[in-house]
């Protein structure tokens, strides 16, 4: 069974790509998106739905929350749940502030893609896939 991922993301380019490579590289499938944290949030503790890695950027549409709220709001998610951030803004303080909300990662967007990729290609090998 492959594994399921959840894009926040309010730039619609930027999610396509990601849910591109995600479905491609790494063999995740998208099981959905939102543009903002209240969306998010609703989608993702819904016990209906079903999700191995919330990839969340931190900065929203304007009025759409951010995505350490939805950070907040995962931290209670199962342990085989990851949450990590990908985002424009990861600073030592962004970083650390991810941290204390029980990021499992935190990836600069404009050079850390790739680590993004080979963490969750990790997660789907440790879960039985490719």
């Amino acid at each position: 069974m492959s594994l399921k991922a959840f894009v926040v993301e309010d730039q619609a380019a930027v999610r396509d790509s990601l849910m591109a490579a995600l479905s491609e590289i790494v063999g995740i499938a998208t099981a959905g998106w939102a543009a903002t944290e209240a969306e998010a949030v609703a989608w993702l503790r819904d016990p209906a739905h079903h999700w191995d890695i919330a990839v969340v950027d931190l900065v929203l549409a304007p009025g759409g929350g951010s995505g350490f709220g939805v950070l907040q709001a995962l931290r209670q998610r199962a342990v085989t749940q990851k949450a990590v951030m990908l985002t424009a803004t990861a600073d030592p303080q962004v970083r650390r502030r991810c941290e204390e909300l029980g990021a499992d990662g935190v990836f600069d967007k404009a050079m850390e893609t790739e680590a993004l990729l080979d963490y969750c290609v990790k997660l789907a090998r440790a879960a039985g896939g490719h």
